[in-house]
């Protein structure tokens, strides 16, 4: 048969193969990585093979699981059912003849070659390395390759290095590492004539394997699929390596070994025989006997006999003849009889592979070649390899590694990798000095701060001004290429040069690290760790360099076409598998900028849906955390390369579709770390730190934590585990939920979990002392054990891995108990962490942004005080804008509630008992409570809703939730302490209202007797003139209304002294009081702190007890005078409660102060004697008004002319139906009208406002602060700037109060808004007419005068909690009336509409908006100011205020702080404004002193010690206290002037800021950035 047709077949057979294992479609290489690394169902749980089409895919996954048993999974679970019945014969020869169905069964050898084949060269290479660490054989010729020809892998194999001991070097315990084709040893190859009885497979696997338990390297036909007929792996030439230990007795050879196994027969495949035969030290041939052409192939060897061995296997029968022909070519190639070994048939395979180590132990082992140095011998018989493709790749890779020279590692990277040099960690160190300041020394922390500034922007600006290097040019050239496989191919080979160069270069100074680490000479270790990391070079810090260029590049023309395209570059890499750099681990930094753009440009690659899940391993150094990874994933992380790389690195997975929606993420993120706890480097200063920012910062960003304890290194992991402790704990305070599992490596017993129970109780018994230790310096007492910090099971997040190597290395497979355990560990963990759909899911926008504050909070020393979160900080106002908008929804329901009770109670019968009244607001005062609880329970079950919520990233602000539900409740409180009260003042006005309508009725009743009795005088007379008749009544009227008199004046201030003793009733004080006998000489003249007033310690610091304690008297003695004036606004009488509320509003100012000034009793009383006095003066006023307004004198001339035209048309006889319904309507209706547009429009503005175009304003304190100091930037009035600074709250009232003033006049909104309750009304009277005119039955009243009253009754009914129609009003209008009911209602009906008319134009031309909203019962100012005012409290240093939402918060915050000066806080020494940031001041070293100290100097640090419910973090960026940095520059001298002490020192750089620095400082920090314009 022709070679033609033979390649022809082999072909087909090869398609018809791949065909049956469904590869075709990747014949040839186009089989990648990237489709494995997809993490699926099928990847993590691994079920049967159901078809021959599986089989390929589960030998993959297996492989890359690094599980032995991968090989077994090369036939179909599928089996034809047995015949379970009886067999007739059981020795039936068919049943064992007939043909076995071979579709399901795959050879594993034809499987290998056939995924080597489909496989491109990178996976060939992971392949080739997975099987290595399984200890299999491996393709060296894989035949059918490029062309029909056999290839020669060495790019397959070039990437496994391997680890051995020679024994001339087990005395000095050292080791070679190298790489395997690079390695120079004997090489023995193994091949059989076809004839062979004897399987060379299995005496190979017996002599790589005596000493240790039998492992099969090379498939033979007794392992699973080994006797299923091959169908492509024939001419497949595998190798292996047999490596010594160093170990005498354990070791078969003393020196590493090669060894080749040739599949099929020699004939079949003689260009592999003929390239075996040269190559090798020595060649084994199996056979039984000679054929001819078999003996025509052997006997040409002539030049090579020396290399050949002949195994002959003796057999019986015609063994002699078979002998004689093995004979004549023995006498032929004239072998010596030492060449010829003859299995006998007495000895068994183990007997006579122990035969033939002695043969290659006796060997002369010159002649020693490495595969690298085979392609020669390849290329001259035709062979290809593999690595000629990559040849231009090597080149460029070879140009760069050539540019190093005969220059030292560290010199090198001085000069041609300067980014990541001394400026970038100097940068670093500087980046921490600003934030903990440490090293400031005498200089004033602000002026230090801006040194630094100064510093970093140095560096910055030589950094910018590096030119990158020629070979960072070329590295940038090559990853630039749009061919993605010419790419890897470059990186692969990259890694390969530096891998070899590294492993000279740093061998001899690890030894030297060792030997001085025995020495703990701390120095020397200390210069050698700085030296191994200086002498470490590989791809990742050229990568670091290609990052750390864009990272200072500027956005000049001529740099940015060059580097713009970088941070897509490294994303397509991260995509393809390749891992990035996070934290540089050299300079212990972040590349903000770069790592930043990198993500976000593969969030935008794909498409924007990048939710991902984050997982990292924690443990000591050579734990095999890297391994673990490796195996839990399939990934690459360098296990042991030989050089010294510090950091954290991520790798991105995709997650496959079918797990997509049960994880919710798209992307698992591993984050690989170097080990903690380096034994070597604990000593060094600064290795605890580092292993603690390192911890604090990867378990900060993953979602879940592995925490990997190896058994033998307890001690280590001690001090692992304190450190992770201290990392949960900052999580769970910053509201990060993280899971954690524990490993523990080397276990390997079937009852480890049974018998490791001890351990776990002793390990959480660790965990439990660690976590507190961790509780009590990061000042969490409440935290007592490790289950208070995370969910924490003892059982299920225990985890017993067995040791990785099954026997002694470097000959041990990896242990196929390793790989179960973690595969199932893995399912585990995922199962674990699958999200609840309500928890949030990050995607890459939120990871960048949690990682990046983060990173800022670990630069700090407190961590968990330094943590400032912008997802946090806007989960949280996004929480408060809600939280804000249900609190109105509850204010508004109850005060329309309160507003329709008042009118009830006031509507209540006037003839009743005072006992009927009070039922009454008993009964209301039931019915409140009620809906208050049932508000309370809406609004608490909405805040559970939103806590269920997804979006809104609710997980982020768990640790607030008990806040808000203890502000819920104490609101629901609140208003009901102030419904209660609003009805008992209501109940107490409907009792002095009857007193005046007592009064008003008797003179009614006289004045009406008297207007009957003159009619009656007149109708018997003769008929007067109406003039006559005008002045008789005239007359009358007089007579009757000359002594009329109302109630009279009470003593005001005696009543409001009565509550002022009745507020200090239980504080001791009677006697002080005794001698007040009067109020109205109190508080004429200004207010005068005294030394008495403050507790003695005070009298150290003159200064505080001064000018501070004056201006906060003065600011609550305006305060409350405002309120006072509000109250006397409105047209009511004077009522106790107005005084209670003052004083409580007094005692609420004073408890908010104790914190900056610890007053005492004597400051009380004085205080509240004094605002006492002012208030007694004005409620005196006022109730002499109201008395004036309501004497019953005037409301009698209010009805005279209507009662001198009911006496005319009376004796007239006229019909004066129109003019008694108008009367009506204008005295009864109208007031009516008018109050319940009054009592409904305080709503209704607050509503208007929270659903206008500023909404947004009052929608949180956050953003309420930042427009009000935003609008004070902009309108630069330093009076504006005072009095927010000076007195907050009222200007805070103020400037809402203003705001309502332009948002109701604009529109004429005011005039809508009243348009609007006025149709409300006006529908409701028309309907109540409607009703009013019928009877109970549905019938019209009867047409008579009398029915009308019955009519005004029933509306009265109808309309009780709408509106108030005065009894006495009523009664002089309907006064005599002689019109029938149904005339009465069409005219009543008219002047309902000429009212609607008349007030409909009144609020059209009413323009006072001011004293319409200074007399609404229900103030919009007030209510907003609940809104948004909080809880009041003020920064204890810079009097920043608290912007925390609901009231009831554990902790106050504010999102920027000031200057201290513009708190009125001074230096002592000087007299001068204090410059200083409390955000800087709280994370240095300083001191201060203050009454809380009781004036002992005391660390700022320590401020919770005496603030504990304040929370300063530092401030975001150095920028972010722009804003009042530029307010103190610009009126330094004004604040100075108003305080009486000199200007403050500002640094230089202050002085250069400007007003649009100064927003964007203030737009940063309460992180508006997205949601107003800054420009200016």
């Amino acid at each position: 048969m022709s070679t033609r047709n033979t390649e022809s077949e082999e072909l087909s057979a090869l398609l018809n193969f791949l065909i049956k294992l469904g590869l075709k479609e990747f014949y040839p290489n186009k089989l990648n990585l990237r489709s494995l690394f997809e993490v699926n169902k099928n990847s993590i749980d691994e079920k049967a093979v159901l078809s021959v089409e599986e089989i390929p895919w589960c030998f993959l996954r297996k492989l890359f699981k690094i599980n032995a048993q991968c090989r077994s999974s090369v036939q179909s679970s599928i089996r034809p059912e047995e015949n379970i019945e009886e067999i007739d014969d059981l020795f039936d020869k068919e049943l064992y003849t007939a043909d076995d169905s071979t579709d399901d069964k795959v050879n594993p050898l034809d499987l290998i070659v056939a995924l080597f084949l489909c496989a491109d060269s990178f996976l060939q290479q992971e392949m080739a390395l997975k099987m290595s660490m399984c200890q299999f054989s491996l393709p060296l010729l894989l035949p059918r390759g490029h062309k029909s020809q056999c290839t020669l892998m060495l790019w397959a194999l070039r990437d496994i290095v391997k680890e051995w001991c020679p024994h001339d070097m087990s005395q000095s315990r050292g080791f070679v590492e190298d790489n395997i084709i690079q390695a120079n040893i004997p090489f023995y190859s193994f091949v059989r004539l076809k004839n062979s009885s004897l399987s060379k497979s299995q005496f190979l696997n017996h002599v790589l394997s005596s000493g240790q338990q039998n492992c099969n390297i090379f498939i033979h036909r007794d392992v699973e699929g080994g006797a299923v007929k091959r169908e492509i792996a024939n001419g497949l030439v595998e190798v292996c390596w047999y490596l010594p230990s160093g170990g005498e007795n354990l070791d078969i050879f003393p020196e590493p070994i090669a060894f080749a196994n040739l599949r099929g027969d020699i004939h079949d495949s003689l260009t592999q025989f003929n390239f075996l035969i040269q190559v090798s030290t020595a060649t084994f041939v199996f056979l039984d006997s000679v054929e001819e052409n078999e003996h025509k192939i052997l006997s040409s060897l002539q030049d090579v006999k020396s290399k050949l061995f002949l195994v002959l296997n003796r057999k019986g029968g015609n063994a002699s003849e078979e002998m004689m022909s093995v004979k004549r070519l023995v006498d032929e190639l004239g072998l010596p009889k030492n060449r010829v070994k003859v299995k006998e048939q007495r000895q068994n395979v183990a007997e006579f592979s122990r035969n033939l180590c002695e043969v290659i132990k006796t060997l002369q082992m010159k002649y020693t070649i490495s595969i690298e140095n085979m392609v020669g011998k390849a290329l001259d018989l035709g062979l290809s390899v593999d690595e000629s493709k990559t040849e231009a790749q090597r080149k460029a890779a070879e140009e760069i590694m050539d540019g190093i020279g005969v220059r030292s590692i560290p010199h090198y990277k001085k000069q041609h990798l300067i980014l990541q040099g001394e400026n970038w960690k100097r940068l670093s160190k500087l980046e921490k000095e600003e934030c903990r300041l440490k090293k400031s020394g005498d200089s004033g922390l602000e002026d230090y701060k801006c040194k630094l500034q100064e510093e970093k922007l140095q560096i910055r600006r030589e950094q910018q001004n590096y030119n990158a290097s020629k070979g960072m040019k070329s590295f940038i050239k090559c990853l630039s290429t749009s061919d993605k496989e010419k790419r890897d191919v470059f990186l692969k080979w990259m890694k390969l040069k530096f891998n070899t160069h590294s492993r000279g270069k740093l061998s001899v100074l690890r030894n030297k690290f060792k030997e001085q680490c025995k020495k703990k000479d701390v120095k020397l270790i200390a210069e050698l760790d700085q030296a191994l990391m200086d002498s470490s070079l590989g791809t990742e810090h050229y990568m670091r360099e290609m990052g750390l260029i864009y990272e200072f590049s500027t956005n000049s023309s001529t740099t940015a076409d060059e580097i713009s395209h970088l941070p897509g570059l490294a994303a397509e890499m991260l995509l393809d598998g390749y891992p990035l750099e996070l934290l540089d681990g050299d300079a212990s930094n972040v590349p903000e900028r770069w790592v930043t753009d990198v993500l976000m440009e593969l969030h935008k690659k794909v498409g924007q849906r990048s939710r991902l899940l984050v997982l990292t391993v924690l443990g000591v150094q050579s734990t095999g955390k890297s391994t673990l990874l490796n195996t839990m994933f399939g990934v690459q992380f360098p296990v042991s390369s030989g050089r010294c790389t510090r950091g954290a690195f991520i790798l991105f997975l995709k997650v496959g579709e079918d797990l997509k929606s049960e994880l919710n993420c798209d992307f698992i993120v591993l984050i690989d770390t170097e080990g903690l706890k380096s034994p070597d480097l604990a000593q060094l200063e600064d290795s605890y730190e580092h292993d603690n920012q390192l911890a604090t910062f990867v378990i900060g960003l993953s979602d879940a934590t592995i925490i990997n304890i190896a058994m033998e290194n307890a001690a280590e992991m001690k001090d692992v585990l304190q450190i992770a402790v201290h990392a949960f704990l900052r999580m769970k305070e910053i509201g990060k939920k993280p899971v954690c599992h524990f490993v523990h490596q080397n276990v390997s017993s079937v009852s480890a979990h049974a018998k490791t129970m001890t351990e776990r109780k002793h390990l959480l018994d660790q965990l439990n002392e660690m976590t507190q230790i961790a509780a009590e310096m990061e000042k969490k007492p409440s935290i007592k054990e490790f289950t208070d910090v995370l969910d924490y099971d003892m059982d299920k997040n225990n985890w017993n891995i067995p040791g990785l190597w099954h026997g002694t290395p470097p000959m041990a497979p990896v242990n196929t108990g390793y790989s179960e355990a973690v595969a199932h560990f893995k399912k585990n963990l995922l199962q674990t962490v699958k999200r609840d759909p309500c928890n949030e899911v990050s995607q890459i926008p939120e990871f960048l942004e949690w990682m990046r504050n983060l990173w800022k909070a670990v630069k700090y020393e407190n961590f968990i005080f330094s943590f400032r979160n912008t997802l946090v900080a806007h989960a949280y106002d996004n929480l408060c804008k809600e939280f804000n908008q249900w609190e109105w929804e509850f204010r508004r329901e109850i005060l329309t509630w309160q507003t329709q009770a008042e009118v009830e109670i006031l509507n209540a019968d006037n003839e009743s008992e005072g006992e009927t009244w009070n039922r009454l607001v008993g009964r209301k005062k039931s019915e409140v409570s009620q809906k208050i609880k049932d508000q309370e329970t809406i609004m608490r079950e909405k805040l559970y809703d939103y806590y269920k919520m997804t979006g809104k990233r609710v997980n982020l602000i768990e640790k607030y939730k008990v806040d808000f539900l203890n502000s819920v409740k104490a609101l629901a409180d609140e208003i009901k302490h102030s419904v209660w009260a609003k009805l008992d003042c209501v109940l107490e006005r409907k009792i002095s209202s009857k007193k005046a309508q007592d009064i008003q009725r008797k003179y009614r009743g006289v004045i009406e007797q008297k207007v009957m009795k003159l009619l009656g005088d007149y109708k018997e007379s003769t008929p007067p003139t109406e003039e006559e008749l005008t002045q008789e009544f005239e007359k009358m009227w007089a007579e009757a209304t000359v002594n009329v008199s109302g109630p009279k004046e009470q003593d005001i201030a005696a009543c409001v002294l009565k509550q002022l003793r009745k507020n200090l009733f239980n504080r001791n004080v009677n006697e002080e009081l005794q001698n007040i006998r009067d109020l109205k000489e109190i508080g004429t003249g200004p207010f005068k702190t005294k030394h008495e007033h403050v507790d003695s310690v005070v009298q150290k610091f003159p200064p505080l007890c001064g000018g501070p304690l004056q201006s906060f008297a003065d600011s609550i003695i305006e305060s409350c005078t405002r309120f006072v004036l509000d109250k006397v606004k409105t047209n009511a009488d004077y009522e106790d409660s107005f005084t209670k509320d003052l004083l409580e509003k007094i005692d609420k100012s004073l408890k908010q102060g104790f914190i900056h000034h610890k007053t005492n009793i004597h400051f009380e009383i004085d205080l509240k004697l004094h605002i006492c006095g002012i208030a007694s003066r004005e409620f005196v006023k006022m109730h002499r008004r109201f008395l004036s307004d309501n004497n019953p004198h005037t409301q009698l001339e209010k009805y005279k002319t209507q009662y001198r035209s009911d006496f005319l048309d009376l004796y007239k006889n006229q019909d004066h139906c129109q003019r008694k319904a108008n009367h009506f309507v204008q005295s009864c209706i109208k007031p009516a009208v008018e109050q319940f547009i009054c009592r409904s429009l305080g709503v209704d503005i607050v509503d208007d406002i929270l659903t206008s175009s500023h909404s947004t304003e009052y929608s949180s304190r956050t953003i309420f602060q930042y427009n009000i100091q935003k609008e004070l930037l902009l309108n630069e009035d330093f009076k504006s700037f005072f009095s927010y600074t000076a007195n907050y709250e009222i200007y805070v009232k103020d400037w809402i109060f203003q705001h309502i003033l332009q948002k109701m006049s604009a529109d004429k909104t005011l005039c809508k808004l009243k348009n609007n309750n006025l149709q409300v009304i006006d529908k409701k009277i028309s309907e109540a007419i409607d009703r009013a005119a019928k009877e109970e039955d549905g019938g019209l009243l009867p047409d008579n005068k009398e029915s009308i009253t019955k009519l005004i009754s029933n509306m009265r009914k109808y309309l009780i909690k709408d509106i108030l129609v005065s009894v006495e009003a009523e009664k002089a209008t309907l006064f005599q009336i002689q019109s029938s009911c149904h005339s009465f209602i069409s005219c009543l009906k008219i002047s309902m509409k000429d009212l609607k008319d008349q007030l409909e134009e009144e609020f059209s031309n009413s323009d006072d908006i001011t004293e319409t909203l200074n007399k609404l019962p229900i103030k919009p100012q007030d209510e907003l100011f609940k809104r948004v005012f909080g809880c009041g409290q003020q920064c204890p240093f810079c009097y920043a205020p608290c912007e925390a939402g609901g009231t009831e918060h554990k902790q106050h915050h504010a999102a920027i702080h000031r200057p201290q000066g513009l708190g009125r806080v001074i230096w002592e020494s000087s007299r001068r404004l204090v410059n200083s940031l409390c955000t800087t001041d709280v994370h240095s070293d300083r001191v201060f002193r203050s009454l809380d100290t009781k004036g002992e100097w005391r660390p700022y640090k320590d401020y919770t010690d005496y603030y504990p419910d304040w929370i300063i973090p530092p401030d975001p960026t150095i920028e972010s206290s722009d804003y009042w940095k530029y307010v103190l520059v610009r009126y330094n001298d004004r604040f100075a002037e108003e305080y009486k002490v000199k200007p403050a020192e500002v640094p230089e750089a202050w002085k250069r800021l400007t007003k649009e620095q100064a927003l964007k400082g203030l737009t940063d920090a309460f992180n508006m950035k997205n949601m107003y314009d800054t420009k200016l």
